[in-house]
């Protein structure tokens, strides 16, 4: 019986160790495949390796192999929803850092502007939406990721965007003279994207709608805060709104009409 036993430990070792080995050899053949770009073999490959080393650590890293193919392929939508998969799956794992961070750069390149398109402000706004909860959550979560920087970058471009499509509406909604909505376009963005750098911008259209709403005082507050604040180009835009402004206490004075011709 003791035979048996240590006759037993010494096979399952070496069952193992030749399943760990043969894990490995054939997650490096579908990597050779990966890193010269054989997207179609690579896929198949990483496919063998999860159904034949389903127990190896190298099963989960060709999950993730796979969602790489996709996102090198263009393929953002399927690479996203693999590399969610991942996540959910291996919560615990190391490489969901580097999941989340391609979840967030699947979303930004997504959303990024062709020619063939109208522009940015124009079009819905659902991805950069999702790129912006993405990535406000990998800086958060990750602070001293390897990835942060790119994290950081992509994280202002896709905020900058969003304002600048709140932005948009409110100066259509400016020119529909429906001022109470334009002013909640730009509220909106104030309060929920703070910093984006467009601030200045975004309280000059504010104080612009004000005056047409005649609130010359809430105007003023707006463009006094825009060139105590920030100065720069829209401090002087500020200046001009004042400068064209009557006097605080005094009336408007009222619109004078043209001469008949003649």
């Amino acid at each position: 019986m003791a035979t048996g036993a240590c006759d037993f430990e010494p096979a399952k070792s070496n069952a193992s160790l030749t399943y760990t080995e043969d894990a490995f050899k054939a997650y490096r053949e579908a990597m050779a495949a990966y890193d010269n770009k054989d997207w179609e073999d690579a896929r198949a490959l990483f496919k063998e390796v999860k159904r034949l080393f389903s127990y190896s650590r190298y099963a989960r890293l060709a999950e993730l192999r796979l969602a790489d193919v996709d996102f090198e392929q263009g393929k953002y939508s399927d690479a996203i929803g693999n590399y969610r998969g991942f996540v959910k799956g291996h919560r615990g794992d190391a490489n969901v850092e580097y999941a989340k961070y391609r979840i967030s750069k699947a979303l930004f390149l997504d959303i990024s502007d062709t020619m063939l398109l109208p522009p940015a402000e124009e079009r819905d706004q659902a991805n950069a939406r999702d790129a912006h909860r993405e990535l406000k959550a990998f800086v958060r979560r990750f602070p001293r990721s390897r990835h942060r920087a790119d994290a950081r970058y992509m994280l202002e471009v896709v905020t900058q965007r969003l304002v600048r499509h709140e932005l948009y509406v409110a100066r259509y909604y400016l020119r529909k003279d429906n001022f109470d909505a334009a002013v909640a376009r730009v509220d909106y963005a104030l309060d929920n994207f703070p910093g984006s750098g467009l601030d200045a911008e975004a309280l000059v259209l504010k104080g612009e709608t004000l005056l047409k709403m005649k609130k010359p005082g809430e105007a003023r507050q707006v463009f006094l805060t825009v060139i105590r604040d920030f100065g720069g180009p829209f401090g002087h835009v500020a200046k001009r709104f004042l400068d064209q402004m009557p006097a605080a206490g005094k009336p408007v004075p009222p619109a004078v009409e043209p001469k008949d011709a003649g």
